[in-house]
């Protein structure tokens, strides 16, 4: 008896010790501050910033190819087609991707179509998925029978593999893809890699990719995800598996993940809309998430690792009003940011046009990415020539 005495006190003992511990974990669990700077000017995209093409436009993505041109896509709507509520969209369907090149990021030349559903999709690319009679868009268009379009396109150069690829997604919850240029050419033609010849390689939206400085690539995606890549880029070598982050809490809703490196640490972007709060302070936590009322800025946070995977330290906001964008460096070592003035939000209502492609020149002070101002007024101060 008076041992199971001594037994049940010992395990009684553990048990707290252990419940002490779980809770000790919890309470240093990182989370980053919700809190968005809205009024922060130097944080916010700058006023001289306007489109550097008169084309419909969202999810801007721009990189500096290796033989002088800059190449610029993203999410486009079929030229052409007539919507009976005027507003140009793609919430239903377009017929593919678009690119074009400058040397100047100011004037710039369109390659044309360079990947089309009816030419060059799979058949479950194809397919795509019908559209519920009545359905409409977020912003209340009436929507179309089919949805396939091509969303958030990006184009890589893989410097250690001498090739182009092209990464987007299907919208309609189909999935995402990686595209292999079989001319060694940014334009084209481009074909399905292995990984993604019969079903999605990834089952989300807005896929994106990096490559590492020792040759490894990775894919990121939607809601928090990585995986690297075979070596020889035809398909993923091991299945995809969460980013360690600080979360906020609760986690809301993210978008336009994208990495890249600076200063030998990894840059976690991501993109979030802040929202006012009743005693009038700005959240990146809504109270109703499918309030879409309550958005205020379409903003940029980042995070910073050591590793790719993860952990990655808390997030800080960036760039305000500068959503769904992608870094890239120019010719001269700069640092740009893209970014195509979401009309949604009460922040859009700002904008006298709309889902345009725009530059904003960042910079990273103290370790910390945000808008360049002084560049900006420079590169806007420049006739800006809209083809």
């Amino acid at each position: 008896m008076k041992n199971n005495i001594i037994v049940l006190l010992i395990l009684l003992v553990c048990s707290s010790t252990l419940a002490q511990y779980n809770a000790e974990i919890k309470s240093e669990k990182q989370f980053s501050d919700p809190l968005a700077p809205v009024g922060n000017k130097s944080l916010t995209v700058p006023n001289v910033v306007s489109p550097i093409l008169d084309y419909w436009m969202r999810d801007t993505y721009m990189m500096a190819g290796p033989d002088g041109y800059y190449y610029m896509t993203g999410t486009t709507s079929t030229p052409g087609r007539k919507f009976p509520s005027g507003n140009i969209h793609c919430w239903d369907h377009n017929d593919g991707l678009y690119m074009w090149r400058s040397k100047d990021m100011k004037s710039w030349e369109a390659m044309g179509l360079i990947w089309s559903f009816d030419k060059d999709a799979a058949d479950w690319q194809r397919n795509g998925k019908p559209v519920k009679p009545g359905a409409v868009s977020p912003n209340k268009d009436p929507l179309d029978s089919i949805y396939r379009a091509v969303w958030a396109p990006e184009l890589h150069y893989i410097k250690s593999k001498n090739k182009w690829l092209i990464i987007a997604c299907e919208n309609g919850g189909i999935g995402s893809f990686v595209l292999e240029s079989t001319s060694g050419k940014p334009e084209g033609p481009y074909r399905n890699i292995a990984g993604n010849t019969t079903k999605p390689i990834f089952g989300n939206i807005d896929l994106g990719m990096f490559e590492d400085e020792n040759g490894d690539v990775y894919l990121v995606g939607h809601n928090h995800f990585i995986a690297k890549m075979k070596s020889d880029l035809s398909d993923i070598a091991e299945p995809f598996q969460k980013i360690k982050e600080s979360p906020y809490s609760p986690e809301p809703y993210i978008e336009g993940v994208f990495i890249t490196k600076q200063n030998g640490k990894y840059q976690l972007l991501q993109t979030i809309w802040s929202v006012k709060k009743q005693d009038g302070s700005y959240s990146y936590l809504r109270d109703d998430k499918k309030d879409l009322s309550s958005l205020y800025s379409y903003d940029v946070v980042v995070a910073e690792s050591d590793n790719v995977y993860g952990p990655y330290g808390k997030r800080y906001p960036a760039i305000l009003e500068g959503g769904h964008n992608n870094l890239f460096k120019d010719f001269d070592g700069k640092w740009w940011s893209t970014t195509f003035f979401n009309p949604r939000g009460a922040r859009g209502a700002k904008y006298t046009v709309t889902c345009r492609p725009g530059l904003v020149p960042v910079k990273w002070e103290k370790g910390k990415l945000m808008p360049d101002h002084k560049r900006a007024k420079k590169f806007y101060s420049a006739s800006v020539k809209k083809k």
